[in-house]
């Protein structure tokens, strides 16, 4: 039988009047530029411009025994259809600057201050929105604090950091003793160059240890620039190239683009061997800048490990003190999720206080590679998100290929690839590894991917449930 322990309190009247101010009388603001010195208008320089916008606030999420949990949360204010749809939030500056139309221009950003507010009260995802963009990429990204409506007593600011991101500046670095943190009705726009291909995970540096557990948390990734070397051009001269790029002065860099090469920063070592792999084809994709294709993928799938303490989230909605002490997480989660509900197709959707459901967990978990659509290769992009827990997780009948850990690839300073096969690995909190599925000689059917830890395989009371999702060859 489904429970619900969420309390129904009616909505502060001192936030609803914020949602009716007048435009002057609040400080949202949204910037995406449509041109940059290092991407000027007419081109000529690789990457592009990548915007997304984002709320911080909170809502409710719906866990695998029924219960409905309270959040802090970050919510999408722009690629609202694309994040229904799983996908990335991230759009490019022509489709973000779009007037913003339910119909007609679902994924362009929510400017208007009262839109603002009233699409991102309650608003929250978890995880938090995905984002994803390419090296070379200019990155802007703004987050407006819409405020916590269900504890009008927390005046909480919030912030954005990118963990484990190379070369942040610390001013956009989201951690609040050495940037800035954004109070309630204003926004702050966050930027970023994309350096390094890999996958990392962002979250909320005000109190972390509270905000990532009630929800504040979510995944970025960087796709590699060996995606754009021209088809037929060798992945490892491509490579070679590269490295020899890095000793151009900043100057000849600038001159040549925003890299001095297609691969400019060299931080990837050239294979052992030439193996003459070529980009076969247009849209090809690879996890790294691998120079021998090694790292190729047909589909991808970002898998997000993490877990709630039900009553560290209870008291934090009812005016008490958490007991960071006594913290244990009952409800595990791949994609915000728990086992039925990471086989279920579409976003999830939680009854807030106010009545309204809202999209509270849209990302999907099932992983589907479809061999007679040509599908042979399945990236995972695991990243353990838990505050409190090291998780295993394994597959049955499908062997795991681990090419990367902590956004690097595998491989030693000689150029030998490192990586390695295995039915289960192992990451702690703040961690993730890139983990390539090929099914060429598995037989179709459905396979399972899941926490060996026992007690990661219950919903709190219920038993068989957590952290398991499907792996579907068809």
């Amino acid at each position: 039988m489904r429970i619900s322990r969420v309390l129904k309190f009616g909505l502060p009247a001192a936030l609803l009047a914020l949602v009716a101010l007048p435009a002057a009388a609040q400080s949202f603001s949204v910037q995406c530029p449509t041109s940059t010195p290092l991407h000027p208008a007419k081109g000529g320089a690789a990457g592009a411009i990548k915007c997304q916008h984002i709320s911080g606030g909170d809502g409710f999420a719906t866990m695998g025994d029924g219960t409905q949990t309270y959040l802090f949360a970050f919510g999408p204010l722009s690629g609202l259809d694309r994040i229904a749809k799983g996908l990335p939030g991230t759009q490019d500056a022509v489709s973000f600057n779009r007037e913003y139309d339910a119909a007609k221009a679902p994924n362009a950003a929510i400017k208007d201050p009262q839109l603002i507010m009233g699409t991102g009260v309650l608003n929250g995802n978890f995880p938090a929105p995905l984002m994803a963009i390419d090296e070379d990429d200019e990155f802007f990204l703004t987050l407006s604090n819409v405020g916590m409506i269900m504890r009008p007593d927390l005046f909480e600011q919030h912030t954005v950091h990118f963990h484990g991101y190379p070369n942040a500046s610390s001013y956009f670095d989201g951690v609040p003793d050495a940037s800035v943190a954004i109070n309630i009705a204003g926004s702050f726009t966050y930027y970023y160059n994309a350096p390094d291909a890999g996958t990392y995970f962002w979250h909320c540096h005000i109190t972390p240890p509270e905000h990532l557990q009630m929800g504040m948390v979510g995944q970025l990734y960087v796709r590699p620039r060996q995606n754009r070397v021209p088809v037929g051009q060798s992945l490892y001269q491509a490579l070679m190239k590269a490295n020899q790029a890095v000793s151009l002065s900043t100057a000849a860099a600038s001159q040549a683009g925003a890299c001095g090469d297609l691969l400019c920063t060299g931080q990837t070592p050239l294979p052992a061997a030439d193996t003459s792999a070529k980009q076969p084809a247009a849209g090809i994709t690879y996890a790294y800048n691998d120079g021998d294709g090694s790292t190729r993928y047909d589909v991808e799938y970002p898998i997000q490990m993490m877990g709630f303490d039900p009553d560290f989230h209870f008291v934090g909605m009812t005016f008490n003190a958490e007991s960071f002490a006594g913290l244990k997480d009952k409800y595990f989660m791949l994609n915000g999720r728990s086992y039925p509900d990471t086989v279920a197709a579409g976003p999830m959707e939680t009854q807030s206080s106010d009545g309204k459901s809202r999209q509270s967990q849209p990302m999907p978990a099932t992983i589907t590679i479809n061999k007679t659509a040509g599908q042979t290769r399945a990236l995972l992009r695991i990243s353990d998100l838990s505050v409190s827990e090291h998780t295993t997780l394994a597959t049955i009948g499908v062997p795991m290929t681990v090419i990367a850990q902590n956004a690097r690839l595998l491989r030693d300073m000689a150029g030998n690839n490192l990586y390695y096969n295995t039915n289960s690995v192992t990451l702690g909190g703040g961690e993730s590894m890139d983990v390539l599925l090929d099914v060429s000689n598995i037989p179709a059917g459905t396979y399972f991917l899941y926490s060996t830890n026992l007690d990661h395989l219950s919903n709190d009371a219920e038993n068989f449930g957590g952290m398991m999702t499907e792996i579907r060859v068809l």
